[in-house]
Order: structure tokens, then C-alpha cells, then sequence
């Protein structure tokens, strides 16, 4: 590996709030991840597993210099294997931290990067903000407005206009769909969103449906908090196989 770097003091000192980070993360993004888990969210999800993340100062204060010492004792193994990838919360919160953390990685070490967003707050930033991102996982979560509300509490009309935008800037694109029995595995609404999907064209690579799960349900607990799918199944084989039959009749590639 090339010597690293020197970055602006500025950038490195730039601070966030980081809530957790794994190494050796495979479902997030190409490869073995790196993952930045930030602290904030303005979404209320009904079946958020990290609901510990919602709080912006919820987890621990860190530069952007310690950020990069973190990943620094994974950077030569991640330059073939992978790469980092931020998610949360809601990068998006805080996007001065994130950008300069992207873009810190990406001069100093070289990595692939990726962004794990709903996309709602994208209007916060301009354009060149995307420069350091390699691929986005873009969480829809229904193609119902009403529905979408519903689950999350914010309006979709964001997120389908994030998603366009990053078609015009030819930014690669996972679309993420959690699939929540009596409540995204509608027939009709996945053949909505898959058509929507479609139309981005070749800037998504690939649509990854999410099977539900109660991990996240003692967190709920532990916080306080009444969780709302509290007796909700998880999705049984058959429902996965025809969502992603679903996805993959509109011409998507479905994992």
C-alpha cells in the first residue's frame, strides 16, 4: 500500500457522534465492510432494530482522525476485500462528519466506499458531497405514501427524489426493502416500487430483500419503549421467494 496521505488538520479534526463499528461486516456493501454505525435518526421505523441509534448524542464523540486510526489497522486487508461503509442512525444527520470521513478514507487508504441511507435529508447537501461514495444502499421502505408514512413516521416523496437524483449523478445503487409480513409484502406495492426501481436504470446494480426479523425487539424493551411488531412474523420462504420473483419480473437483479 501506497504511504498514507496527509489530510487537512480541519478535515481530520471534524467530530461526530459514531454510536458502534463492526469489521469483517459482510451485508453491508461489496466484499468485508468496515462499518460506521453514526448516532442520529429522525425516522421512527416500526420495525427498527436499532433504535438506540435514534438519539443524536448517543453514542461516543470521535474526529475524524480517530475514525481513520480505527480503520487504519484494517486498511491494507479492506483495499482487496472490501471497504467501509457508514450507516446508523442516519448518516445523513450529520453530514459534515460523514463527508469528511469519506472523503478521509478515500485519500488516505484508497477504499471503496459506501453510504447506507434512506435519503431523506439529501437535499442538505450539494452535489460534490457524493464525490467520495462509491455505491449508496438505499432503504425504501414502501411504495405507498400513506403506508410509508405510516411505518416511518416522514414523508417518501424524499427518498424517490434521492433516488433520481442519484440516477443523474450515475451513482451506483443497492435498493434495500425489508420485507414485513402484513405490512411491506404487498403484491401490488412491490410491483410498484419494483417498477419505480426499474425506471432508474442501470445505476442499480442489484435490489436485496430483507426478511424481518425480532432481533431488535429487546432493544425496545431495555429502552422503555412499546414495540409496535411485538407478535409479527417473520416471513416464511414462501413470501420471500415471490417478493423477490416480484422484484425480478420488472428486469432487476434480486438477492
Amino acid at each position: 500500500m501506497s504511504p498514507p496521505v496527509d489530510l487537512a488538520a480541519e478535515l481530520l479534526a471534524t467530530r461526530g457522534f459514531v454510536h458502534s463499528t463492526e469489521s469483517g461486516a459482510g451485508v453491508d456493501g461489496p466484499g468485508m465492510r468496515f462499518v460506521f454505525f453514526v448516532s442520529g435518526c429522525q425516522f421512527r421505523c416500526q420495525y427498527c432494530h436499532n433504535p438506540d441509534t435514534w438519539k443524536l448524542h448517543a453514542g461516543r464523540e470521535v474526529s475524524v482522525a480517530d475514525a481513520l486510526k480505527e480503520v487504519g489497522a484494517y486498511a491494507g486487508f479492506l483495499k482487496f476485500a472490501g471497504g467501509v461503509t457508514i450507516s446508523g442512525g442516519e448518516p445523513l444527520m450529520q453530514p459534515e462528519f460523514v463527508g469528511a470521513l469519506f472523503h478521509a478514507v478515500k485519500q488516505r487508504y484508497g477504499l471503496h466506499t459506501a453510504l447506507d441511507t434512506q435519503g431523506f435529508l439529501h437535499a442538505n447537501v450539494a452535489d460534490d458531497w457524493f464525490d467520495d461514495v462509491d455505491l449508496v444502499l438505499l432503504d425504501i421502505k414502501h411504495s405507498d405514501p400513506a403506508r410509508y408514512h405510516d411505518i416511518t413516521g416522514k414523508d417518501l416523496q424524499p427518498t424517490l427524489d434521492f433516488a433520481r437524483r442519484l440516477q443523474r449523478l450515475g451513482k451506483k445503487m443497492w435498493i434495500r426493502y425489508v420485507l414485513v409480513p402484513g405490512l411491506t409484502d404487498g403484491e401490488a406495492d412491490i410491483r410498484c416500487l419494483a417498477t419505480f426501481i426499474a425506471s432508474l436504470g442501470g445505476g442499480v446494480e442489484r435490489v436485496e430483500v430483507l426478511p424481518f426479523h425480532q432481533l431488535g425487539k429487546d432493544k425496545w424493551h431495555k429502552l422503555g419503549m412499546i414495540y409496535p411488531l411485538e407478535d409479527t412474523p417473520v416471513p416464511t420462504s414462501e413470501q420471500v421467494k415471490n417478493a423477490r420473483e416480484w422484484f425480478a419480473e420488472a428486469g432487476l437483479t434480486v438477492t
